[in-house]
C-alpha cells in the first residue's frame, strides 16, 4: 500500500502538533534548568562572601587577642613604634615616661627653658573616651572594613576624616597655657594652624585668639574645619596674605612635609615682628616621610637631626636646625602625641617635643 494511503493528512497534523509540544516542554524544562542553576551561583555567592566575611572578623577578632606587646610597628602610622598600653600598666606608663625628661641630658643652652609637664584631667578624659570608642565592636569592624578598601586609594588622613576617627590630642589648654606662660584670659590677634587635620587641637588654642586660619589638604578634614568655622586657606596661600599672624602652630608636621626648611622660612617671614610666636612639635625619633596616595616616601628636603635620646635631638633642634631657620628656643616640654585607637588598641601614642619658638634678632643666621 502507499506511503500516501497508510498516513492521513489529520494524522500527519497531530504529529507536528505532539512534536511542538515535546519542543516547547523541553525549552521549559531547559530554561528551569538554566534558572536554577543561576539561583544556585547567586545562593553560592551569597554563601561564600557570607563566611568571607566572617572570616575576616574571625581574623581580626584574633589579631586583636595576639597582639599584646608592648610596641608595635606600622608603615602607615608614621613608621614609628606605636606603644599599646593595657589598663593595668597605664598609669606606670604615663607618670614613668610619657612625660619624663633627663634636664641633665640636655644641652646647657636648652636646659632652663624645660618646662615640665604632667598628666591631668582633659589628658584623663581624652584617654577614657579613646578606651570606650574601641571597645564599639561593630563601628571598629564598619572602620576596619571600610580602610581596608579605601587605603590603596585615598591618605590615612583622609579615610579618618571620612569615618569621623582618629582624633589627636598633643595638649590640655592647662598644658598650652603653661607652655606660654599665659593665663585662661589672655587673648591675641591672630592664630595659624598648619595641617589642622579634623581642628580638634586647633580649639584648644583657638579659644585664646579672635581670628582663627587653618590649613588642611584632605577634603574629609577641611569639612571638619569648615563645620568649627574656622577660616580655611590655601597651602599656598597663607604665607601671602597682608596680615601676619600672632602665633603659628605647626604640630606634627615638620617630619611630615616635601620641603620643611622653606616652610620653616615661610613661617619666620609671617610672623608678627617682636612679638610672633612659633608653636611647634615634632615626633621624636625624627623620622621624616610623606605620604602620597597612601605609601610612604622621603620628602624632597632632608632634615637630619642628630642623637639617639629625646634629650640629644631636642638639643640637636635647637642649636642646629631651629638656630639656622633663623629661630630661637623660648620653651620646650616633652608630651605625649595621643591619638583614638582602633578595634586593636584603646589609643596610640608617639613621643612628641613640643617648642615655643620666637624669630631670632640674628636673622643672618636664618636658611
Amino acid at each position: 500500500m502507499p506511503v500516501a494511503e497508510v498516513f492521513s493528512p489529520r494524522q500527519h497534523g497531530h504529529k507536528k502538533n505532539n512534536s511542538k509540544k515535546r519542543k516547547a516542554l523541553e525549552s521549559e524544562s531547559e530554561a528551569e534548568h538554566r534558572d536554577s542553576g543561576e539561583r544556585s551561583i547567586a545562593e553560592l555567592k551569597t554563601l561564600l562572601f557570607g563566611a568571607w566575611l566572617l572570616g575576616y572578623v574571625f581574623f581580626l577578632l584574633s589579631i586583636r587577642r595576639m597582639w599584646t606587646g608592648k610596641y608595635v610597628r606600622s608603615p602607615l602610622a608614621r613608621s614609628l613604634f606605636l606603644n599599646m598600653v593595657s589598663k593595668d600598666e597605664a598609669a606606670a606608663t604615663e607618670t614613668q615616661e610619657w612625660y619624663r625628661c633627663g634636664p641633665d641630658l640636655l644641652g646647657e643652652s636648652v636646659r632652663p627653658l624645660f618646662v615640665q609637664s604632667h598628666l591631668d584631667s582633659d589628658t584623663k578624659a581624652f584617654l577614657k573616651r579613646s578606651v570606650d570608642k574601641s571597645g564599639w565592636l561593630f563601628t571598629q569592624l564598619y572602620h576596619s572594613f571600610v580602610s581596608t578598601f579605601l587605603s590603596p586609594l585615598v591618605s590615612r588622613t583622609s579615610i579618618n576624616g571620612f569615618l569621623d576617627r582618629g582624633s589627636m590630642f598633643v595638649f590640655s589648654p592647662e598644658q598650652f597655657q603653661q607652655l606660654l606662660r599665659v593665663g585662661p584670659e589672655w587673648r591675641s590677634d591672630r592664630l595659624l594652624d598648619l595641617g589642622a587635620g579634623d581642628g580638634a587641637v586647633t580649639g584648644v588654642m583657638g579659644a585664646h585668639f579672635r581670628e582663627v586660619y587653618a590649613t588642611e589638604v584632605s577634603p574629609p578634614m577641611k569639612w571638619h574645619l569648615q563645620r568649627r568655622n574656622y577660616k580655611l586657606l590655601g597651602i599656598d596661600e597663607w604665607q601671602h596674605t597682608v596680615f601676619q599672624y600672632d602665633v603659628i602652630s605647626c604640630l606634627n608636621l615638620l617630619d611630615r612635609c616635601e620641603h620643611p626648611l622653606h616652610l620653616l622660612q615661610d613661617i619666620r617671614l609671617s610672623l608678627v615682628p617682636s612679638t610672633g610666636r612659633l608653636i611647634l612639635a615634632a615626633v621624636l625619633p625624627f623620622q621624616p616621610y610623606v605620604e602620597v596616595g597612601g605609601k610612604w616616601q622621603r620628602p624632597k628636603e632632608h632634615i637630619k637631626v642628630q642623637g639617639k635620646t629625646w634629650e640629644e635631638q631636642v638639643t640637636n633642634l635647637s642649636s642646629e636646625v631651629f638656630r639656622k631657620a633663623g629661630f630661637e628656643v623660648e620653651a620646650v616640654t616633652r608630651l605625649p602625641y595621643l591619638c583614638e585607637g582602633d578595634m586593636y588598641n584603646d589609643y596610640y601614642v608617639l613621643d612628641d617635643a613640643v617648642f615655643v619658638l620666637k624669630v631670632s634678632d640674628n636673622t643672618s643666621e636664618s636658611a
